[in-house]
């Protein structure tokens, strides 16, 4: 059987983590693969991870055929669906998806402006990062920290967001460094990820025009402040990447992936 892997359909499906690969891979072993792997003519749309596994060990794995895809775009319209609805998503991964799903109704719209009102299944409009938060379960400044990353991140910083070694917002900090200093920061782990957001942010607080008080003096009590509650929103946003990596751990064990 000829089963083709289209690389950009592959990158919409998050690497699995060590634990969940094991996990997968024993349930496999175990159990086979009970849920077919789905095709859109010779191209897998489904079941990527189960098809490695299988391959690797020689599983036997049946295929069903979706024949509802007119071209490329209703298949990958179709994945970012699907992945959308998974709680075991990461939210950066929503992010990167609802970004993506927006850039193919935009551009379906401008090649044929005259085409008719999109279905249902495309809805919201897709026009302002409000209506991609709200896709992706996030908040619209979380969007536009995503796309900053998306735009300027070395690979190396991608994938640290991907594992959860840095959490959103400190990646999008540590994204405004030159590649190098980026792939530095990967190289020395979390606290020099969370050193390097925490010296952006300061460079950027320092090149602020400095406010005065009435009495003409720098107002240097309260920028201290600021600076004391960003750094504990960055530490809840790492609490928050760290649990919900634990989560998506604890999903792998109980299931089969996508």
């Amino acid at each position: 059987m000829n089963i083709t892997i289209h690389d950009e359909l592959r990158s919409f499906v998050d690497p699995l983590t060590e634990i969940e690969y094991a996990a997968l891979e024993r349930s496999l072993l175990a159990e086979g693969c009970r849920d077919a792997l789905v095709l859109w003519n010779d191209i897998l749309i489904d079941g990527h991870n189960r098809y490695a596994i299988c391959r690797k060990h020689d599983i036997p794995f049946r295929t069903v055929q979706n024949t509802n895809f007119e071209s490329i775009d209703d298949v990958k319209l179709w994945m970012i669906d699907n992945h959308l609805a998974r709680r075991s998503v990461s939210d950066f991964q929503r992010g990167l998806l609802a970004i993506r799903k927006k850039q193919i109704v935009a551009s379906r719209k401008a090649a044929n402006p005259e085409a008719e009102e999109a279905p249902e299944d495309e809805s919201p409009p897709w026009n302002t990062r409000e209506e991609v938060a709200r896709a992706a379960r996030v908040s619209p400044n979380t969007i536009s920290q995503i796309e900053r990353i998306q735009k300027a991140a070395a690979p190396q910083l991608v994938e640290a967001v991907r594992a959860g070694t840095i959490s959103i917002n400190a990646a999008a900090n540590v994204a405004q460094l030159p590649p190098e200093a980026q792939i530095a920061a990967v190289a020395g782990g979390r606290k020099e990820l969370q050193q390097a957001a925490r010296q952006v942010r300061e460079q950027k607080a320092a090149a602020r025009p400095r406010k005065e008080t009435a009495d003409g003096e720098p107002v240097d009590e309260t920028a201290r402040m600021r600076a004391e509650i960003a750094a504990l929103k960055d530490r809840v946003a790492s609490l928050l990447t760290e649990n919900e990596v634990l989560k998506q751990r604890l999903a792998a064990l109980g299931g089969q992936d996508a």
